[in-house]
């Protein structure tokens, strides 16, 4: 597929760094022209201003020179005629009484017609040098006509300081704009230096193993914000890899029992020659060991699924815990007693969970009793409690408060070849179920442990 990009995007920089800084360099050319404008706008009225004021003072300067008292306007001589002649224009109404040595005919044209219409008014002479010129009234004489003033002034100087500051301000304002430009980039680089590090962080740590957080007191709020989230987001990722290792571990924790019988019956089956009958029993035994793989893997796989809910089923509590006690291998030394209400009591699960649920509490007691275990099954307060209790050593007062949590064993080097998943395993297939299962430290000597299920 080709992508077609418009000029325009491709002028955007492609780091957040060089938007920001180009946001930054928008607004402050923006908002440096208007201000530049505004301002040379200001002083180019008031440097008109002070024209006209010049003006309106050498018009007065002028009206005193002029006699209006006589029959007829009369311009008087002075000392400083040659410096008030210049430039000037004076009208009796509008006949013209005296006007500069050398005028040129434009200007001569505007002084008469700012004497036509009589008054304070100004106007500005177009050509190659701009010329000011204003009209002021002396006085009216006696046949009624008016005593004018005409002044004229060469805007050229007041212009060229007007276009100099214009000059002078995109000047300062070029420099400001690479100031700022400057400043922001370096300011934006410094508020996302914390970013940088969160990615180089995310980029080196373990997922599973660090502890390490985003998160930290001295960044802004919106950074540590986005630290708590990118920390709430990682604790996320970080169950659900505990929660996939948890499953595996205890798919091998609980496959291992019926693979061994597998292998066991396969390297009986082949060390010599069987009859029929013995062909079918050892089919028989792998067909059960089989089935048996299926429900473990069926019964973990569904309880892992994010808010799955049990099944609804009820099973046989005793006719189950009767076949539990010959699937499982266990010491000859040892003896299985099961105590129950007889085929009456039931629970409100289905028989898979109700043996995987069991069968890591009586695992764990044929491993370690001395002599015997007894399976005590019986109803109370609309439950059915399970007893497990062997006459063991027990479980270490140190160690019960880690009883169940995963990978977690008493005696690493007891010689047996478990992986601490089956009891956090029962606990967490029975409170899926609405149950629980217990540790009572109190028992003595050996363990006893309580599988408390819904009843039937």
């Amino acid at each position: 597929m080709i992508t077609f990009t418009s000029p325009a995007a491709r002028l955007v920089p492609p780091t957040l760094r060089g938007r920001l800084s180009l946001v930054a360099l928008t607004t402050a050319t923006l908002l440096m022209v208007i201000l530049t404008v505004a301002f040379n706008t200001v002083i180019r009225r008031h440097l008109q201003h002070q024209a006209d004021g010049e003006l309106h003072a050498r018009a007065a300067a002028v009206a005193t020179t002029v006699d209006t008292n006589g029959p007829t306007v009369r311009v008087l001589e002075t000392s400083n005629d040659q410096l008030l002649d210049a430039n000037v224009w004076i009208y009796a109404g509008t006949r013209l009484l005296e006007q500069p040595p050398t005028p040129t005919a434009p200007l001569a044209r505007i002084a008469a017609g700012l004497a036509e219409r009589g008054g304070r008014h100004c106007v500005t002479a177009a050509g190659p040098g701009p010329i000011r010129l204003c009209s002021q009234p002396v006085s009216e004489s006696d046949d009624g006509g008016a005593a004018i003033v005409v002044t004229a002034l060469d805007l050229f100087p007041y212009r060229s300081s007007a276009d100099a500051l214009l000059y002078g301000s995109f000047t300062l304002d070029a420099v400001m704009l690479a100031c700022t430009y400057a400043l922001t980039r370096l300011a934006v680089g410094r508020a996302l230096r914390p970013v940088r590090t969160m990615t180089d962080h995310a980029t080196r740590w373990s997922t599973v193993a660090s502890g390490v957080r985003f998160a930290g007191s001295c960044h802004p709020t919106e950074l540590a914000r986005l630290g708590s989230s990118l920390d709430a987001l990682l604790d996320r990722t970080r169950a659900v890899l505990r929660h996939e290792r948890q499953l595996t571990g205890e798919l091998s924790h609980e496959l291992r029992t019926p693979l061994s019988r597998i292998i066991a019956e396969l390297d009986w089956w082949q060390s010599r020659t069987r009859t029929a009958k013995e062909t079918r029993a050892a089919h028989q035994v792998i067909s059960e060991a089989a089935e048996s793989m299926h429900t473990i893997c069926d019964t973990l796989l569904a309880d892992a699924r994010d808010g799955a809910a049990v099944v609804p089923g009820t099973a046989e509590v005793v006719p189950a815990l009767h076949r539990l006690t010959t699937a499982l291998d266990r010491p000859h030394h040892v003896t299985v007693t099961v105590v129950g209400e007889g085929t009456g009591l039931t629970v409100g699960v289905t028989p898979a969970l109700l043996l995987r649920t069991v069968s890591p509490l009586f695992a764990n007691a044929l491993r370690y009793a001395r002599s015997g275990v007894v399976v005590r099954a019986e109803r109370k307060t609309g439950q059915v409690h399970i007893t497990v209790t062997d006459d063991g050593h027990g479980v270490p007062e140190p160690f019960t408060e880690q009883l169940f949590q995963p990978g977690r064993r008493a005696d690493p080097d007891d010689g047996h070849n478990g992986a601490g998943l089956g009891l956090p395993l029962a606990r967490r297939l029975a409170r899926s179920a609405g149950g629980e299962v217990t540790h009572e430290p109190e028992h003595t000597p050996g363990a006893r442990f309580v599988v408390r299920l819904p009843a039937a």
